[in-house]
């Protein structure tokens, strides 16, 4: 299934400071058409910081979106509302990995029948809790 961004492009600012940024409202799951009816919604319910006293309110429909252009005392103001299918996100959670089949238990083999390997190493010296005495780096001629 899509996963799709709910795109706003607003302006911000006033006077020469006046300039257009973008943010991600959300992301939908599903089908285009649901996320443009989600979008919809938003661009309706919308109220935007500038103009402080708006004299008109105008919405419009686009082929990927919505657009509104609201009249304040002095300056327009424009807010562009876009969606768009979500292709890749570096910040994204990893997917939890596939489950790994565990196989049954065996039979435990019976301890009279089995032989231990021969070791071909010397057993190490432990302490009562089961850590080793002397560290396996001790002594190693390869380290610095």
């Amino acid at each position: 299934m899509a996963i799709w961004g709910l795109v706003i492009e607003t302006t911000v600012g006033v006077g020469e400071r006046k300039h257009a940024e973008a943010y991600v409202l959300t992301h939908a799951e599903g089908t285009r058409e649901e996320a443009l009816e989600e979008l919809e919604r938003r661009a309706r319910i919308h109220t935007p910081e500038h103009p402080r006293s708006p004299k008109r309110r105008r919405l419009f429909r686009e082929r990927d979106g919505f657009l509104l252009v609201i009249d304040g005392a002095w300056q327009s103001f424009s807010t562009r509302f876009t969606v768009a299918e979500l292709l890749d996100d570096s910040a994204a959670p990893t997917p939890p990995p596939p489950p790994v089949e565990v196989a049954p238990p065996e039979a435990e083999p019976d301890p009279a029948d089995t032989v231990p390997p021969p070791s071909s190493t010397p057993p190490v010296e432990r302490d009562v809790d089961g850590v080793p005495v002397r560290p396996a780096w001790w002594g190693r001629s390869d380290l610095p």
